[in-house]
């Protein structure tokens, strides 16, 4: 219980910039962002890994060291990580997100989370020569895993 609720403790901006800068995962921030990356990809064989979050997340937050270390030991294995999240990256405030979610409001987030199709958080979603390969829904550590283990035999 300690460790899930110390990985939901706020970081400090500095620190999570600093990490972020360290880790095999690339952060989307913009839309011409993801078009960046979306066109890197069309023009390898790699696969993506695509992971939708939000920071108020609390499950996001507790499998983001396993999606950090998978990263980590598959990326230079021909797989790139990707991590968006999806209130940012649509514009719109987490907090305001957060109480829409809260309330129920479906009409929120709706740019890249209805391109993808984005129900649940997290979501990830594998995708190889511009087509999804595969979806885990939710902080299944083992799931993740073994997705990605799999399509990287």
């Amino acid at each position: 219980m300690g460790s899930f609720l110390s990985a939901l403790k706020k970081r400090s901006p500095e620190s999570a910039a600093e990490e972020e800068e360290r880790s095999a995962v690339v952060s989307v921030h913009s839309n011409e962002a993801w078009k960046a990356q979306w066109k890197a990809h069309m023009s390898s064989n790699k696969l993506m890994v695509i992971d939708f979050s939000a920071t108020w997340c609390g499950p996001c937050r507790f499998i983001e060291p396993v999606y950090k270390a998978l990263a980590s030991r598959f990326t230079g294995a021909g797989a790139s990580f990707v991590k968006i999240d999806v209130d940012e990256l649509s514009g719109s405030g987490s907090l305001g997100c957060m109480v829409d979610y809260l309330i129920g409001n479906r009409e929120v987030d709706q740019d890249i989370a209805k391109e993808w199709r984005i129900e649940a958080m997290p979501t990830f979603v594998f995708v190889k020569g511009g087509k999804e390969v595969a979806r885990v829904l939710g902080a299944n550590k083992e799931e993740l895993e073994g997705t990605v283990a799999q399509l990287m035999a």
